[in-house]
């Protein structure tokens, strides 16, 4: 039968303080002096100054990926060999011209980005306008014969702006050599 005397103690066990004798005396596992063995002891968390310290780029959305971002839609890959296939020599390959052949699916006048990737060959000579072509991929269209429009036409390179040299003024021009 069980005594009162041999039943054990069930639920969270009580913290130990340190620091007011006992086996933890003295500095109390504390290490010896500076910030972290005072009373009151609080770090400045580095990861908030690091973080602080990044630029932040303004505006809504800005900061997010593709991923996050539903609104931003993924360009469909269309590879040279299915164009090849597809589309007569001569022809003019354009987001309409896709969703004309049933490649593409657009909601009324918006298409969805299409980008040209070099997988295969291409032998039609045909031009490409509005849409995105890989470097890859307009090596062999011009070595067929064929043009590619740019989708975006680059940036002219900004004009850079050079301080003029200072102008170290002579000796005696100063006020005092004015009065004489």
């Amino acid at each position: 039968m069980a005594n009162l005397n041999l039943l054990k103690r069930v639920g969270q066990t009580v913290k130990t303080r340190v620091g007011r004798g006992g086996k933890r005396g003295k500095t109390s596992g504390r290490g010896t002096k500076g910030q972290s063995a005072r009373a009151g002891n609080k770090k400045r968390p580095e990861f908030r100054d690091i973080i602080k310290k990044l630029p932040k780029r303004r505006g809504y959305g800005k900061n997010r990926g593709r991923t996050v971002d539903g609104t931003i839609p993924a360009p469909v890959a269309i590879s040279l060999t299915r164009i090849d296939q597809i589309f007569e020599s001569g022809a003019e390959v354009s987001p309409k011209a896709f969703f004309a052949k049933g490649i593409v699916k657009g909601r009324g006048a918006k298409f969805p980005m299409i980008k040209i990737v070099a997988d295969g060959e291409i032998t039609k000579k045909m031009s490409f306008t509005g849409v995105g072509v890989s470097k890859s991929a307009v090596a062999l269209i011009e070595k067929v014969g064929g043009t590619v429009v740019p989708l975006r036409v680059p940036k002219k390179p900004r004009h850079v702006h050079v301080k003029a040299p200072k102008v170290v003024a002579k000796k005696g021009s100063g006020k005092k050599n004015q009065k004489q």
